[in-house]
């Protein structure tokens, strides 16, 4: 269930006609599924806010927690709990009783997209939910971004031009606010499989995230 506070997608959300589209089609053919907006998973209060792509079909689309249930949550779950931010043991379901500390993990797209790729207008749209999560976390200091499109969407959400902060994977831009948004290539198994993202390279990205947070608690 959504957080008070913080705006959310309602379960049977029609904004995006494709993705409302797409979904029914889910539910009829896995009706056992969780088919709807994905709500984020962590506490409000946490001071890093994690932001992906959107669902996977048979990841979170099917599980209702990012991130959950596909090869993408594997590397992130597995570098969060080895750095202290999230305690358990990550099965890839939701009632695996994973928690996340001072972290908190969204999409910029609510939504499962169709072959997994969002379409801009869709992302748009879907903004007003991402804008909802950052200004609903009062303690928020470090955005991390997995790939281009989300590190766009903050950026919009934010109203800054995509053309102020180049994505660059390990980047880390401070924002006019003072927060700081740190990039990162996403957790696909795309990127995994073909090297492009590495085990090691992503725990340097968020081991980077974590040092600032406890030297510089303020930012």
């Amino acid at each position: 269930m959504p957080q008070a506070g913080v705006a959310a997608p309602v379960r049977d959300c029609a904004l995006c006609p494709r993705l409302a589209a797409f979904r029914q089609a889910n539910r009829q053919a896995n009706p056992h599924w969780f088919n709807a907006p994905v709500p984020s998973f962590g506490p409000l209060q946490a001071r890093l806010l994690v932001v992906g792509m959107a669902p996977g079909l048979r990841g979170a689309n099917r599980t209702g927690r990012p991130f959950t249930g596909d090869h993408a949550g594997l590397l992130l779950y597995h570098t969060l709990i080895e750095l202290g931010l999230a305690e358990g043991v990550y099965r890839a379901e939701p009632d695996d009783g994973l928690v996340l500390n001072d972290t908190r993990i969204v999409n910029a797209v609510r939504c499962v997209p169709p072959a997994n790729k969002p379409e801009p207008a869709e992302v748009a749209t879907c903004n007003r939910f991402l804008l909802g999560e950052l200004r609903g976390m009062p303690g928020l200091r470090v955005v991390l971004a997995l790939g281009v499109l989300a590190h766009a969407a903050v950026l919009r959400a934010y109203g800054l031009p995509q053309s102020r902060l180049r994505f660059c994977h390990g980047a880390q831009h401070p924002l006019p606010n003072g927060l700081l948004l740190a990039d990162s290539y996403h957790v696909s198994r795309y990127n995994t499989n073909t090297g492009r993202l590495t085990a090691e390279m992503f725990r340097a990205v968020v081991a980077a995230l974590v040092e600032r947070l406890h030297t510089a608690p303020q930012l």
